[in-house]
């Protein structure tokens, strides 16, 4: 049988990986400049919205690298666990386990970003998101004989996309991996000084391995940002997989085509904008926090409590903004007030220019003004 298409980790060159940066020099510089921007931003925040802007980032992380594989989250759950994780909460976190692994693994990504990559955080951090799967060998490399592969399509109609080394070749794979990982590391034997580059190889080399039988993916997403976080001395303020998912059909297109050759620029040129588009987002980000603290701060002592509940569950969406904005029947689904005292609550927010109206009638609802 004539194999049409070899994969880069079956080429000779395997993983001597090969890319030009000269197409890509603006965007490099542009990762400087807006990394330092949101620095500044961020240096405008008080340290309690600092601190809010970075659990936001944190809870966007865990939910989109879900949804990128499928899985669906509730933001509330999220939200809860990593407060809990970091001492916020007064209240226990939801009982939903794979929420609670996802923030787990939120948490650990940024409170170890400085420290080598090593088998055993691997292990941890696939513990941390098989929460709540079964049938999963959560821990510990795939061994099953049969091949690794990334499928789509229906039964009996699949389209392979990619086939990984077999499992008898993970253990001695990941260990070259771990050490090109902390070798390319800010003062490693091979520094790669540019960060999004060495993000992105990370991620092309691990999804290559694909060395858990599920995970890969948020792993791979997760060392994406421990590179980018070495690589700028902190842990990185941006949600790498929010742009992910946005881009998710060219996301899986750039791979597949870097996966098929060990020269990928075509896949760094894509990473580098992908993580300029999560900066920007982490910019609205951090924006968003700074005029949601000045409106708490003006408004606090003329507002009843009812009116700073609704506001703080509007604003907990994030700059996209509450679903359908807040009607008089969410008002009181929500605060439990009578309809009356839900729409003369709303009327003085419109009224103070909190909020702004939108449609008539029975369908009027009402958007928060920033």
């Amino acid at each position: 049988m004539i194999r049409l298409m070899t994969y880069n980790w079956q080429q000779n060159d395997w993983p001597e990986f090969r890319y030009d940066l000269s197409g890509i020099q603006d965007d490099l510089f542009a990762f400087a400049e807006k990394t330092g921007h949101a620095s500044g931003l961020l240096k405008g925040l008080t340290a309690d919205a600092q601190a809010e802007t970075s659990i936001e980032m944190m809870v966007v992380e865990a939910i989109k690298t879900s949804a990128i594989e499928g899985e669906l989250l509730s933001r509330k759950d999220v939200m809860a666990s990593i407060r809990n994780n970091l001492g916020l909460a007064p209240e226990a976190p939801g009982g939903d386990k794979r929420a609670a692994g996802a923030a787990a693994l939120m948490i650990d990504i940024r409170n170890s970003f400085a420290a080598p990559l090593s088998e055993n955080m691997l292990f941890d951090w696939h513990r941390m998101i098989m929460r709540g799967h079964r049938h999963i060998a959560a821990g510990q490399w795939r061994t099953h004989a049969d091949p690794m592969q990334v499928v789509s399509g229906p039964v009996g109609h699949e389209r392979v996309h990619f086939e990984a080394p077999p499992s008898s070749r993970v253990p001695a794979e990941m260990t070259r991996f771990i050490q090109w990982f902390n070798d390319t590391a800010p003062g490693g034997n091979w520094e790669i000084r540019k960060a999004p580059v060495r993000s992105a190889v990370a991620h092309l080399y691990f999804e290559s391995i694909h060395p858990f039988e599920d995970g890969n993916g948020r792993i791979g997403r997760a060392l994406s940002e421990k590179a980018l976080s070495q690589g700028l001395g902190r842990p990185a303020l941006l949600s790498l997989s929010r742009a992910i998912e946005t881009n998710r059909k060219q996301y899986y297109e750039a791979l597949q085509e870097g996966q098929q050759s060990n020269e990928i620029t075509p896949w760094v040129t894509w990473f580098v904008n992908v993580v300029l588009e999560a900066l920007i987002q982490a910019e609205e980000q951090i924006e968003f926090t700074l005029k949601k603290t000045r409106l708490f701060d003006r408004w606090r002592d003329q507002l009843n409590d009812r009116q700073m509940q609704i506001l703080r569950r509007m604003l907990d969406e994030g700059p996209t903004g509450f679903e359908g904005g807040m009607s008089a029947k969410k008002y009181m689904v929500i605060t439990g007030a009578s309809k009356a005292t839900a729409t003369r609550d709303l009327q003085d927010l419109a009224d103070k220019g909190i909020v702004v109206p939108a449609g008539g009638g029975r369908s009027i609802h009402y958007k928060i003004n920033l």
